[in-house]
């Protein structure tokens, strides 16, 4: 006969570990926390990257892992599988968050959708600008572009240290303004800083989303299953010379907002299932065979519950915050300082123009093509977005880390200019870290202060 064990019968250990467990789960659902985590990666990444033990923090990345199927080969260090692999994961989960709010939240119409872009294109034309101002010497010149980027996962990182009081509505204009500057980065990249893209991966990529299409038009709602045309478009992209991690973004938008087409609704057949199992705990005959069916009825049921968009992101989001953002972090936050002379020709004006472009220019161009744009009648602001806010995306837009450090090694031939580049490039993203920080503790108390 059944037995429902009762929560006073339950072993003491048992009831620990249940109890711990919640704990951690309420834990890492704290979004200061991953915010946190991200920061202290970083922090031992810079502290280890100029230590006696420097050496070994640079063998470790730049170690190769090789997979092999037959005569086929895949070979790249340990800094280009977070960089380029893991990171893709992390757009994914941005795209799905972006495609949400372009269904029903604040990117729901041409207008709320269009301020992001003016934005973003503001942030990226003023600091160039600011940053040419100081650098008219071509060689100086050419690093024009490493002020224009926003690196993503540092700038929402910073943002989550200030909790869950700021609007949901500016998280999503911060992540698709970054978003927005990621894709012209990589498109300025191609143009500007290589020999162009190779259209034969455009081929290899293609054939990724067509797959998708055909598995979403075949109600294929297994996440697994999409692996594989995820794969290809994947590698499609690194192909193709643009950054793979886009891959993530392209799926991420392509993931359906609402749950398959089913005859009978999710919730029904919860209901259903769930009246079935009662009956059957009940006897002692029934075969285990005709339960296993039931349950996993009750489980395809339960995953359509939820939409594609919102399971897939609930699922990865513990991953992406506690294990692939900080090893991002400690991947790249390791810039030397050694090596640096700012007494050399050029280097106090390239290491000038970049902190200015970064810390004034970002948020200067991204405020005022904000207003232009409302003020024209062209957009209008998100619901719960104030132009306080906006202060503070512009702030913490100016987080250029990664990407900027990427373009500087493309842009600079010059040793001493690349590394001023680089320290100028740690500077300001740490000032405008600290800045955002600051003015959103700031905004937050206003906020709190205004009578609903």
């Amino acid at each position: 006969m059944y037995r429902k064990p009762s929560r006073t019968s339950m072993p003491r250990a048992q009831l620990f570990t249940e109890r711990a467990s919640s704990a951690i789960d309420r834990f890492l659902h704290i979004e200061a926390v991953s915010g946190i985590t991200l920061l202290l990666a970083a922090a031992v990444a810079l502290i280890w990257a100029n230590s006696p033990a420097a050496d070994s923090y640079h063998a470790l990345w730049h170690t190769n892992l090789s997979f092999s199927l037959g005569s086929l080969v895949f070979s790249q260090s340990l800094h280009f599988l977070v960089n380029d692999a893991l990171m893709t994961v992390f757009f994914l989960v941005v795209g799905m968050e972006i495609r949400r709010e372009i269904h029903d939240g604040a990117l729901a119409n041409l207008k709320l959708a269009s301020l992001p872009l003016a934005a973003a294109l503001g942030g990226i034309a003023f600091p160039a600008v600011l940053y040419a101002a100081f650098n008219l010497e071509p060689v100086r010149l050419q690093g024009w572009a490493v002020p224009t980027a926003t690196d993503i996962a540092f700038a929402v990182g910073v943002l989550a240290l200030l909790g869950k009081s700021i609007p949901g509505n500016l998280r999503i204009f911060l992540l698709a303004v970054a978003i927005i500057d990621d894709i012209a980065a990589v498109i300025i990249i191609a143009v500007f800083y290589s020999g162009g893209l190779d259209h034969t991966g455009l081929i290899v990529a293609g054939f990724g989303i067509l797959m998708v299409l055909m598995w979403q038009r075949m109600g294929v709602a297994a996440a697994w299953a999409y692996i594989l045309p995820g794969a290809i478009l994947w590698f499609g992209l690194l192909q193709t010379g643009a950054h793979p991690t886009l891959a993530g973004v392209v799926l991420g938008l392509m993931t359906p907002v609402f749950s398959r087409f089913a005859v009978e609704r999710p919730l029904d057949v919860v209901k259903r299932t769930a009246v079935e199992l009662e009956a059957f705990a009940k006897d002692d005959g029934t075969q285990a065979r005709v339960l296993a069916a039931s349950l996993s009825e009750l489980r395809k049921a339960q995953r359509e519950v939820l939409p594609p968009v919102s399971r897939v992101q609930m699922a990865l989001h513990p991953w992406v915050a506690y294990g692939i953002m900080p090893l991002f972090a400690l991947a790249n936050a390791g810039v030397s300082l050694e090596g640096v002379d700012l007494n050399s020709s050029g280097a106090q004006s390239v290491v000038w123009g970049i902190v200015l472009a970064l810390v004034v220019g970002k948020p200067a161009g991204l405020l005022s093509a904000s207003w232009i744009a409302v003020r024209m009648g062209w957009c209008r602001l998100p619901p719960g977005v104030t132009w306080s806010g906006l202060i503070l995306v512009g702030l913490l837009a100016g987080i250029g880390f990664t990407m900027s450090i990427f373009i500087a090694t493309l842009a600079f031939e010059d040793a001493n200019l690349l590394n001023a580049s680089k320290l100028a490039v740690l500077v300001a993203s740490s000032s405008a870290a600290v800045l955002g920080l600051v003015w959103g503790f700031v905004y937050k108390r206003r906020a709190r202060s205004v009578p609903s």
